[in-house]
């Protein structure tokens, strides 16, 4: 999108689907497809609602990393036992089943 007006920046926030945004006469778009860090891959046809250009983080990888404490497992165990069977997924409820089975069993012991 060209917002080739004065003060371009008074409409920017108004601006809810683009790809990529070039602001006054001075910034072309073709300055955005060679030189100045951004992506000539943009979202067309109305994509930009969904997704966003082309741009570095398409090609690094990314780990999530997940760490819950028991009691961080209690309160979630609920949900994730629910949805698991809901979708059928029996072992992914049996996963917290049987964390919380053995801690239980070890505070007995």
């Amino acid at each position: 999108l060209i917002l080739q007006i004065e003060n371009p920046r008074t409409v920017l926030d108004q601006v809810r689907n683009a790809g990529s945004v070039f602001l006054g006469r001075w910034s072309p778009e073709s300055v955005g497809d060679y030189c100045s860090g951004t992506n000539h891959v943009l979202p067309t046809y109305g994509t930009a609602k969904s997704y966003s250009g082309l741009g570095v983080e398409q090609f690094m990888r990314q780990m999530t990393v997940q760490e819950l404490t028991e009691d961080g497992l209690r309160l979630l165990a609920p949900t994730v036992i629910e949805l698991a069977t809901l979708e059928s997924l029996d072992a992914h409820a049996q996963a917290v089943r049987i964390r919380l089975d053995n801690t239980a069993r070890a505070e007995v012991a």
